[in-house]
């Protein structure tokens, strides 16, 4: 039965490709992880941000790969793998045949990895590989255990795989985690550029205070007090957009995107970001 529930969510999709459904079926397997967790009291200590959240609680019209946490207060002690054992017995019971890949680290960040190439082999696939290995799903957790105050929560419920409460950033804070993304990533991350023009979109405020707590914690403006506000942002993507390879921004983020949304990257030139930054933040260079 809960392979029939996986088989029917990804009938859901009408998938046409097969990056199409193999982006789906990573993005059901985040849903099932999410409620796995939500069983424990994973989501009393922490919460949910980044991409993917956007993506499934907020609709966000492209794909992500990675499921970004964050505790409430630092937490030097805090063990990633038993919440990793409960995963793994949910994964199981539904099809699942997982590799765990817990990854101590030096540092803040606490890190897992899940994988699995058995789920194909007992789903009905309209893209299944005619030779070679099955598609494998790769999924990484990160927690932030020391994370920047000010963060505030929503603690909505999902439906599938069966109802789960999960806190998850609110929209102004998942706001200022992206814009902290955009201004010390030390990368070009297409899909940080897509995410602030649906932001820009539908003109959510900046949560100034997280944003002012993780510059002063990580990155170029780290312990030199900076005060984040919507004159201060508003500089400082100016001047990133300015520095912005947008051919290298758009292919990052074309493969997340079904056909119907990559047209909107023709859209992506410096005027037409420079357009959203002033929707955000009211810059008006």
């Amino acid at each position: 039965m809960s392979v029939r529930m996986i088989q029917d969510r990804l009938a859901d999709y009408a998938c046409r490709s097969a990056l199409e459904e193999e982006l789906a079926l990573r993005e059901i397997t985040q849903e099932v992880v999410l409620a796995a967790l939500g069983r424990t009291d994973f989501f009393a200590r922490a919460a949910f941000q980044g991409g993917t959240c956007l993506r499934i609680f907020h609709g966000l019209p492209r794909f992500s790969e990675d499921l970004d946490f964050a505790l409430a207060g630092s937490d030097p002690g805090f063990q990633l793998s038993p919440y990793l054992e409960a995963v793994s017995a949910e994964l199981t019971a539904y099809g699942y045949g997982l590799e765990i890949d817990n990854r101590d680290r030096v540092g803040p960040v606490q890190m897992g990895f899940l994988k699995d190439d058995s789920l194909g082999r007992v789903l009905r696939l309209a893209y299944r590989p005619t030779t070679g290995p099955s598609r494998k799903i790769r999924i990484k957790l990160e927690v932030d255990t020391n994370p920047p105050a000010g963060a505030r929560y929503d603690m909505p419920v999902m439906d599938f795989p069966f109802p789960s409460a999960i806190r998850i950033f609110d929209p102004p804070s998942l706001l200022a985690g992206k814009i902290h993304a955009l201004l010390c990533r030390e990368y070009t991350k297409g899909r940080d550029w897509f995410d602030f023009i649906w932001y820009a979109a539908r003109k959510i405020t900046i949560n100034h205070d997280l944003l002012t707590s993780a510059l002063d914690q990580l990155g170029p403006w780290a312990e030199r007090g900076v005060t984040a506000d919507n004159a201060w942002c508003g500089r400082e993507l100016e001047a990133a957009i300015g520095r912005l390879n947008i051919e290298r921004a758009r292919e990052d983020v074309r493969r997340f995107l079904k056909p119907a949304d990559v047209r909107s990257l023709e859209l992506w030139d410096r005027d037409f970001l420079l357009a959203q930054n002033r929707k955000l933040t009211g810059c008006s260079g």
